[in-house]
């Protein structure tokens, strides 16, 4: 059943068993385990089927530092969550999102990475990756190269003993934008309520059970909702704050008693590592496995990751690279200083190394005036970004590509100290807003990304597939800029001891018997790989929890 929360009459208070915030991928998962139950569950989404503007407004809030994304559009208030914005396309005005679990390293304490381990390995989460990937209307739970590769597209000849190619897979966004929303919405033990804002989860007097939930309407409705159990599935970054808006009780937020709510906010930075020169064009036409391509009809694309064996004995940070084809023009220092430069006069700001750039300008003015010449007549490059694919299926690659943009996707390391926090200016609900999340580049991924970039180049060196040439130049003095994958992860991290983690291996709060969390909040690390498929598997190992949890 679906009912518009500005029709539920002022202060009613709704009693349920079981009350989920949030309607994103992990939210719907859970609601979809419930279906059926002998329980009723409520679901409250903050906006509605369709975006408003009004109410996306709430998310609003600030990174400051080395990492460029915009909060605002970053996340997403509909039913369906941030599937709404998955922008990979899988075919013609049809999206989806890049599939793959965590690797097993991810999972384990590494000395090397302060804070890093989860209370269990990846093989216990694998079952349930299986059921992410059948919900995700995907077959195999397959992501090796020899799972997909033939002789037509075979992985690259690097040593397997240092860099492997690994796959990602794509599934539907309308699996979580419509049909689990038809599925959840003609289930007779679910009641969804729209525009249905929570500004704040009440306890008892102790703060160790919740007994309500406040939910607020834009337009000045307001009322409660009632249960047994709650979970909270509202992202990482709303997650962590509507625990620290819960102060009413414990004055640093609920759940907040050793000060972690909040701290530990990764994000996966993404930058432009370099160019990949072949010494032989013809491998435009050989490297489809590196594609988004439709493979035994899934979409899959491969990727290159450093072995284990190699992240173990140089003690580095997790990450995966892209190889994205590109004109010659693309890769030009030349063209790359005039952008900007160009940039920074758009901003009336004097860049870094202004001297360099216009340097560089000049000794490429040829290729400049090329690049100016196609911008005045609105001359598109032929050029493909990561999420559009379709380049390995084109005629005369070898003439069209002169080199592979590698792009690097990162592990940030847990860090207390990168956190979300709430300040004094207040959203249209009268709740504080995101103040800011100061992010900044560590020593150890500087160092990871520099030891990944040396080991690419000398592998491709070796195997006689052309030269590698560096874009990045990362040190303390001077740090690329770099933007993120919309992976907010890590506020309420998972920990045994509460003085280490928000919640427990049960993704139940430390201290508070009714309350869990879902979705990537709740990761100790994040690895590369993107969260969407592991925040499934965990909402669905969570279902089968509380399930148990309404059974006793």
């Amino acid at each position: 059943m679906l009912i518009d929360g500005l029709t539920v009459p002022r202060d009613e208070v709704i009693e349920t068993e079981v009350c989920i915030i949030g309607t994103g991928p992990a939210g719907n998962t859970i609601a979809r385990e419930f279906i059926g139950q002998g329980f009723r569950v409520c679901l409250l989404e903050s906006g509605g089927t369709e975006p408003k503007e009004d109410t996306q407004s709430l998310c609003e809030g600030k990174i400051i530092g080395d990492l460029s994304q915009n909060l605002f559009e970053s996340r997403c208030r509909q039913f369906g969550g941030t599937a709404n914005l998955w922008k990979d396309r899988t075919g013609k005005n049809h999206y989806g999102v890049r599939l793959l679990p965590l690797d097993k390293i991810d999972f384990e304490k590494r000395d090397w990475v302060p804070y890093s381990g989860w209370p269990f390995g990846k093989s216990h989460l694998d079952p349930f990756y299986e059921r992410a990937q059948y919900l995700c209307r995907l077959r195999p739970f397959a992501y090796e190269a020899e799972d997909w590769e033939d002789a037509q597209t075979p992985r690259l000849s690097l040593a397997e003993s240092r860099i492997k190619t690994t796959m990602y897979q794509f599934g539907p966004r309308n699996v979580f934008t419509h049909e689990l929303p038809i599925e959840i919405n003609r289930s007779d033990n679910i009641t969804t309520y729209l525009n249905a804002n929570v500004a704040e989860i009440e306890t008892n007097d102790t703060a160790t059970t919740v007994t309500r939930v406040r939910v607020a309407c834009l337009q000045g409705n307001q009322f409660w909702v009632a249960a047994k159990v709650f979970i909270l599935a509202t992202g990482g970054i709303e997650n962590a704050r509507l625990l620290l808006l819960s102060n009413k009780t414990q004055s640093l937020g609920l759940g907040n008693q050793n000060d972690l709510v909040g701290r530990f906010f990764m994000e996966h930075p993404v930058l432009s590592l370099g160019a990949f020169i072949p010494s032989n064009r013809q491998i435009f036409n050989s490297a489809a496995l590196y594609d988004l391509r439709w493979a035994n009809n899934i979409l899959v694309m491969g990727k290159l990751n450093l072995t284990e064996e190699v992240i173990r004995s140089k003690q580095l940070l997790n990450s995966c690279m892209l190889l994205v084809p590109r004109s010659k023009g693309y890769w030009s220092k030349a063209i790359k200083s005039l952008k900007i430069l160009l940039s920074s006069s758009r901003r009336a700001e004097i860049p870094k190394d202004a001297i360099k750039h216009l340097g560089n300008a000049i000794s490429g003015i040829d290729e400049v005036m090329a690049y100016i010449y196609e911008r005045a007549f609105k001359r598109q490059r032929f050029s493909y970004t990561i999420s559009m694919g379709g380049w390995s299926h084109c005629q005369g690659n070898e003439k069209r590509f002169r080199a592979f943009e590698v792009v690097i996707a990162n592990e940030q390391p847990p860090d207390p100290d990168v956190r979300v926090t709430l300040g004094s200016e207040r959203d249209h609900l009268g709740l504080r807003k995101i103040q800011s999340i100061r992010w900044h580049w560590t020593d150890l991924q500087i160092h990871s990304i520099l030891q990944t970039q040396e080991i690419l180049k000398e592998e491709i060196g070796r195997a006689g597939l052309g030269q590698f040439q560096s874009w990045v130049e990362l040190n303390r003095d001077n740090l690329s800029p770099c933007y993120g994958g919309n992976h907010h992860m890590g506020t309420t991290r998972m920990h045994i001891d509460p003085k280490q983690g928000v919640v427990d291996e049960n993704c139940r709060v430390h201290g508070v018997s009714n309350l869990f969390i879902a979705g990537s909040s709740v990761f100790p690390t994040g690895g590369h790989a993107n969260p969407t498929l592991t925040i499934i598997a965990l909402a669905i190992r969570l279902a089968e929890h509380v399930k148990k949890v309404m059974g006793e």
